[in-house]
This record gives C-alpha cells, structure tokens and sequence, in this order.
C-alpha cells in the first residue's frame, strides 16, 4: 500500500528537483547544483573476491549519507510517502549500474535480509533497489534468489576481519542462478557481505557476479 500510494504522489506532484524542489525538465530527479553536492568516486573500487567488478556512483559521506539514510529508515505516517530519498537511490543505482561495460547481465539479485530484520524493517533496501534497476533496464530479477540464513550481528564499529568472520556462510542460493548476475546493495563499505553473496551466488551456478551498489564508504 505504501508504494502504491507514493506512486499515486509522484504522479500527481509536479517535476521538481528532489533536494531543492526547483523546477526540473527532462526527467532528472536532482538539479545540477543538488546533482554537484553528490561526492562521486574519484577512484576505480577495489573488487573483493570472488566478485567480478564492483561499481557505486557515489561516496557514503556528505549530501549522500542523509539521502541514504532517509531512503531505509522511511519515517512513519504521512511523511513516509516522501518519495525523493527512494527516488535519489534510484537515480545512484542507475549511475553504478552505467559505470558497466557490456555484456548485461543475465540476472540482477539484491543482497537479502534475515526474515526476522526484513519483518521488523518491512521491506528490503536492496531488493527495491534491484527490482527499481532491472525494471529500468529490462533486465529479470530474482528478489529472492539469495536467503540469509543466519541473522548476523550489525557490521558497525567491526574491522575488516571481523566483518569478513561475522558473514561467514551467512547466505544461501535458494536453487541455480544464471551464469552472469549483479548483485545489488545499498552501500558497500568493506565488500565483506557482497563477497559472501558472491560465494552463494557461485555455488548456484554464477560464473560472474558483479556488485553493484548506490553508494561506497570512505574507507573501501
């Protein structure tokens, strides 16, 4: 119901931009000055085994960490119909995704929560992120190719090794995948969780996975 009703906003409300509400042509979501407070990668990002590529179209940190922020933790009542943070990750995925060379890939699969955190949070980040980037690009996805099977601890405040061991066989293929997929996540600050994926991914059939993701901390 909730997407429901902030599709019926974004069809009636009028284009504007996202962060500062000017008038927008064209179909942007940000203006150019909004579009500029975005820190862009200035770096190619490492790529943790067994990943192919890993691409993100911004850095977690100044105007991006708030858009984030209020795109998984909508607030409650009226106000969470607010449709620009889902628009901005939206508009970040696509970029990551168009820092890709081709061939497209043959499935897109979102990193999953543990049921009990997906029941509590009531929709998955990347999974809306997946089904928003294979819906725009007339790609097949599969929300739930991937379980988690453990519901790990937060990844907040561990170091490198500790995130890497707190994963650990944290992720199921739930059957065979297709041999090249892209595996899509809403910030990735170690790539310990989308290395993790990739092995379940591989198990299943992959041969290349690629992560994509709207936005990288600093520190990867």
């Amino acid at each position: 119901m909730r997407e429901l009703l902030r599709g019926l906003v974004d069809l009636l409300a009028p284009p504007v931009c996202a962060g500062c509400r000017a008038g927008l042509e064209g179909g942007a979501t940000l203006c150019h000055a909004c579009d500029r407070a975005l820190p862009r990668p200035e770096r190619a990002l490492p790529t943790p085994t067994p990943l192919e590529a890993c691409v993100a179209a911004a850095e977690f940190r100044g105007a991006v960490e708030p858009w984030i922020h209020r795109f998984k933790y909508p607030r409650s009542g009226l106000a969470g119909l607010d449709t620009a943070p889902q628009a901005v990750a939206r508009m970040l995925i696509l970029e990551a995704a168009a820092q890709l060379p081709p061939p497209a890939p043959q499935l897109v699969v979102p990193v999953p929560l543990h049921p009990r955190r997906l029941r509590a949070r009531g929709f998955n980040p990347a999974g809306l992120l997946a089904r928003a980037l294979a819906r725009e690009l007339g790609l097949r996805c599969n929300p739930v190719a991937l379980r988690r099977v453990r519901d790990t601890p937060s990844q907040t405040g561990l170091d490198r090794r500790a995130r890497r061991r707190n994963v650990r066989g944290a992720f199921a293929p739930r059957g065979p995948v297709a041999p090249r997929v892209w595996l899509v996540d809403d910030v990735v600050t170690t790539g310990s969780t989308l290395a993790e994926a990739a092995r379940a991914l591989r198990r299943a059939g992959a041969t290349q996975v690629v992560g994509v993701c709207a936005a990288h901390t600093p520190e990867f």
